[in-house]
């Protein structure tokens, strides 16, 4: 009988590994597609959010069966719970890369009103966390988690570099407004990602040590 759950948690952890996969080229190719002004590139990221989100109806269902034809001990009721919560963190983190793309159709032809340096860094910054957040579940790594969570504080500086920005480029010419405010909620979106990446590596600590801890 243990042989046979241990087998289902092996493939739990599997499905969790690659929907990582999955929203992590998400978070990516919608960068990339701002970047590149790529429209194709763009409704990729779009339409592969429905892959996402059927993902996690799978790993949730696998989750909940196990819970109920199983019976975990404490450590594995500990796991399944935490890849329950992390699953949501990285549905929404797919949710938000669809938003990022559906605001960069809007952006393509347009000559942007600034260089995209720091969005670029904010960008890599945030991507850098979400891989992170998942290779330091899939290697226990308790420091990596922590380094992840402690990220979160450059993803947030950049943020309002970012925001300080765009508000002098409106107080410039009020012609920048409409732009400037896409930029603004791309920003948001990439500072959101973050968010859920810190509260993927908190799970994956407390999967570890027990303890969770809420660091906002």
């Amino acid at each position: 009988m243990r042989n046979r759950f241990d087998r289902e948690l092996d493939i739990l952890n599997n499905e969790l590994i690659e929907m990582g996969s999955m929203v992590e080229n998400a978070i990516e190719n919608s960068y990339k597609a701002l970047i590149n002004r790529d429209l194709d590139l763009a409704k990729s990221v779009i339409i592969s959010d429905d892959d996402i989100n059927s993902k996690e109806k799978d790993i949730e269902s696998r989750c909940l069966r196990l819970l109920l034809q199983q019976h975990p001990v404490a450590g594995d009721l500990r796991l399944i719970s935490s890849i329950l919560k992390m699953i949501t963190d990285l549905e929404r983190i797919g949710d938000q890369a669809q938003d990022i793309s559906e605001i960069t159709l809007n952006l393509i032809g347009k000559t942007y009103i600034k260089e995209l340096t720091h969005l670029s860094q904010m960008a890599q910054a945030t991507i850098k966390m979400v891989r992170e957040s998942i290779d330091s579940f899939i290697s226990k790594d308790i420091e990596l988690a922590r380094r992840v969570i402690e990220h979160d504080d450059v993803v947030d500086n950049l943020f309002n570099i970012i925001k300080r920005e765009l508000i002098e480029l409106i107080r410039e010419d009020v012609k920048n407004g409409e732009q400037a405010i896409d930029f603004l909620m791309i920003t948001k979106y990439f500072e959101r990602i973050g968010d859920h990446a810190q509260n993927i590596a908190e799970w994956v600590l407390f999967s570890i040590t027990g303890i969770h801890v809420d660091n906002k």
